[in-house]
C-alpha cells in the first residue's frame, strides 16, 4: 500500500479493519471468529435536532425502523436527541467532524455558515409547495447545488438527503391578533434562516432559537411571537400555554424538508448495499412521515382548537402580500451573490412549469371540502 493511499483511510475504516484483524488474530486457527465479527453490525451514531418529546422523534425513528428492517439488522442506529451530543444548531459540524454519523435536521440550522443553506427548504416560495421543492431537489438540479455549496465552497465531508416535504409552515403563535402589517411592527419573533431576514424587512425583530428553548423564552419575555412549524410539535412543548392566537398560512416557510446528513468517510466506508439503504431508507421515511404528518397535525390543531382555548385563524391577506414584497427584496440582494443567483435561477426555472401544471390540473378542493363540510372554513 502506498502512503496516499494510506492516508486515504478513514479513521473509522481503520477501526473497523483493525478490529476485525484483531479479532482474527485472537482467535488463531479458529475459522468461527472471524465470521462472527464479520456479521456484527454497524452502528450508526445519529442525533436529530429535535427535543427527545417532539414529533419529528418520532419521524426520525420512523426512518430508523425502516433502515434497520432493510438492512436486516447489519445497520443499527443509535438514535439520539438534541443536546446528547451537541447542540441542536451544531449537528452539521458534528456530523463534518465525525463526533456523530449522522443527522436528522433542516438546513435552515447551517445557516450561519453560508446563507445558501436557507434555499433548501425556507427560501422563496415561487409559487411552488415544498412537494415541488423536494422535485427540485431530485429532479431539478438541486441535489448537485447542495453538494457544491456543502463540499466545494464549504469543505465539509458530508453527504445530504433530502425527505418529507411539510405542510406550509404557520406564521405562528402571538398573544394578540395581528392582522395588519402595523400589527407587527417591534414584534420580538423567533423564526430561523432567511425567514428572520424576511420578517425583520416587515418590522418584526427577530431572534433564532432551537425548538426547546422557544416556550421558555416566550415566559421569560424575551420574544413575544413565535413560529417552530407544525400543530403537533407547537402543543408537545406547551405554545398553547404562552399564546391563544395561532395563525396558519404564511409564506415564510412554506417548502422546507428534512435534511439527513452522513459523514462522508463513515458512509463511504459502508458496503455499496448499505449505502443504499441509508440513502433510499430516507424516500421510505418521507412517505410514511407525510402520513403520519397528516394524521397527527389534523388531529392536535382540533385539540388546541376545541380543548385549549386556542383561537385558529388564516394569515390576512395583507401580510400575505407583505410577505411577498419582502422576498422580492431580499431575492434582489441574495442575487449579488452569484452562486446564490443560481440557485434561485434554477428554482425558478424549475418551478415554472411544474407549478403550472400542478395549479392548472388541481381542481378546487376547497369548494369540495366547503361541499360536503359546510361552514368549516368560515373561521
Amino acid at each position: 500500500m502506498t502512503d496516499t493511499e494510506k492516508t486515504a483511510l478513514s479513521r473509522r475504516s481503520f477501526l473497523r479493519t483493525g478490529a476485525l484483524a484483531g479479532g482474527a488474530a485472537a482467535a488463531g486457527s479458529m475459522l468461527a471468529a472471524p465470521a462472527v465479527l464479520a456479521q456484527a453490525p454497524v452502528v450508526v451514531k445519529m442525533q436529530t435536532s429535535w427535543p427527545a418529546g417532539d414529533i419529528w422523534m418520532d419521524m426520525a425513528r420512523e426512518y430508523v425502523t425502516r433502515v434497520q428492517d432493510m438492512s436486516g439488522g447489519r445497520l443499527q442506529v443509535d438514535l439520539m436527541p438534541a443536546g446528547a451530543v451537541v447542540g441542536a444548531f451544531q449537528v452539521m459540524d458534528a456530523c463534518h467532524d465525525g463526533v456523530i454519523d449522522a443527522a436528522h435536521t433542516v438546513p435552515v440550522y447551517w445557516y450561519g455558515k453560508h446563507k445558501a443553506a436557507s434555499f433548501f427548504g425556507t427560501g422563496p416560495v415561487w409559487g411552488g409547495s415544498a412537494t415541488t421543492m423536494l422535485g427540485w431537489f431530485y429532479q431539478g438540479g438541486g441535489d448537485e447545488l447542495y453538494r457544491e455549496l456543502t463540499q466545494d465552497i464549504l469543505g465539509l465531508d458530508v453527504y445530504g438527503f433530502m425527505g418529507f416535504p411539510m405542510p406550509a409552515q404557520p406564521f405562528g403563535w402571538f398573544k394578540n391578533e395581528v392582522n395588519t402589517v402595523s400589527d407587527l411592527q417591534g414584534l420580538k419573533y423567533r423564526t430561523v434562516g432567511l425567514a428572520a431576514d424576511l420578517l425583520q424587512k416587515m418590522g418584526m425583530a427577530l431572534f433564532q432559537l432551537p425548538g426547546g428553548e422557544i416556550v421558555p423564552a416566550m415566559e421569560r419575555g424575551v420574544i413575544d411571537a413565535f413560529e417552530f412549524n407544525n400543530p403537533s410539535s407547537d402543543l408537545r412543548f406547551g405554545a398553547q400555554d404562552v399564546a391563544k392566537n395561532y395563525y396558519l398560512s404564511s409564506y415564510h416557510q412554506a417548502s422546507e424538508a428534512f435534511e439527513f446528513i452522513f459523514n462522508k468517510d463513515f458512509f463511504d466506508d459502508l458496503d455499496e448495499d448499505l449505502q443504499a439503504i441509508l440513502k433510499y431508507g430516507v424516500e421510505a421515511a418521507s412517505t410514511s412521515n407525510t402520513a403520519l404528518a397528516l394524521k397527527e397535525y389534523s388531529s392536535d390543531l382540533q385539540r388546541l382548537q376545541n380543548e385549549m382555548g386556542v383561537t385558529i385563524h388564516r394569515t390576512s391577506s395583507e401580510i400575505l402580500a407583505a410577505q411577498l414584497e419582502a422576498w422580492d427584496q431580499l431575492i434582489d440582494e441574495l442575487g449579488a451573490d452569484p452562486f446564490m443567483q443560481r440557485i434561485m435561477d434554477s428554482q425558478r426555472e424549475w418551478v415554472e412549469p411544474v407549478t403550472y401544471f400542478e395549479l392548472m390540473a388541481a381542481p378546487d378542493y376547497a369548494l369540495a371540502y366547503d361541499h360536503y363540510f359546510p361552514g368549516k372554513l368560515a373561521l
